[in-house]
């Protein structure tokens, strides 16, 4: 089944998606095109209009700032992210615009909205005596031209408030977190496709390293343990698409 709503999904293994929408606008998410599984290489993308990063740990963060740096694209952060950016992308504190848990951003006709998400946020910080904070991690809910809307988890677990995601933001499509150990697991992942009420799922962040090691037909196993049989589960192969 297609999803029918003039948008296509790309998803390079990982979290990393390139979404093209109803307006013609390329969306770049958790740009980690460094990871095993993918097809092609940061410096092989040629248009960026928006670019969308969850959380700063290297596996999502990886190659945001020389895509942004390159492409030039908008780029709506936590807001210290956005602080750490200000010193680093040209452009300045222009480059990034900062926001928080609850906003919305406006770029251009696509709405981005920053949810809770249940996760870390330090990582090495090369020279410095602690972990590099970026600010929280988060989930975004995006809604294109033409209203259709999705939730992109990020690193999360399952959580209550993913009901609260569902009223107040209807997504009719979820991109979650599969693999388990750092993220949720298929269990967890069918748990949340039950709590946002979508009818379609897109896995992601599995395969990628042994350890990632939840699988697609698992999560068919939970979603249909929890009478979840008509949530379609979208899951192509690295470099392949979901429109």
């Amino acid at each position: 089944m297609s999803l029918d709503r003039d948008t296509t999904f790309t998803w390079y293994g990982h979290s990393c998606f390139e979404v093209r929408t109803p307006g013609g606008k390329t969306i770049i998410i958790d740009p980690y095109f460094a990871n095993p599984n993918s097809p092609r290489t940061a410096d092989s993308i040629e248009r960026c209009d928006l670019l969308l990063v969850s959380h700063g740990h290297f596996d999502h963060m990886g190659d945001a700032v020389a895509l942004a740096s390159r492409l030039r694209p908008t780029w709506p952060c936590m807001h210290e992210m956005s602080l750490w950016l200000a010193r680093r992308l040209p452009g300045g504190q222009d480059a990034a615009v900062g926001m928080n848990k609850g906003g919305t951003f406006d770029a251009d006709g696509i709405k981005v909205t920053m949810t809770h998400a249940d996760h870390s946020a330090g990582d090495w910080n090369p020279g410095g005596e602690t972990t590099l904070y970026l600010g929280d991690p988060v989930g975004l809910v995006v809604e294109v031209e033409n209203g259709f809307r999705f939730y992109f988890a990020g690193d999360t677990t399952a959580f209550g408030d993913m009901r609260l995601i569902r009223d107040l933001h209807a997504p009719e499509v979820a991109l979650l977190p599969i693999g388990d150990h750092y993220t949720m697991g298929p269990r967890e992942a069918a748990l949340a496709v039950e709590l946002l009420g979508v009818k379609h799922v897109i896995p992601m962040h599995y395969g990628t390293f042994p350890i990632l090691a939840g699988t697609p037909a698992e999560l068919r196993t939970a979603l249909d343990e929890r009478g979840l049989g008509d949530v379609e589960i979208h899951a192509p192969e690295p470099g392949g698409s979901v429109s």
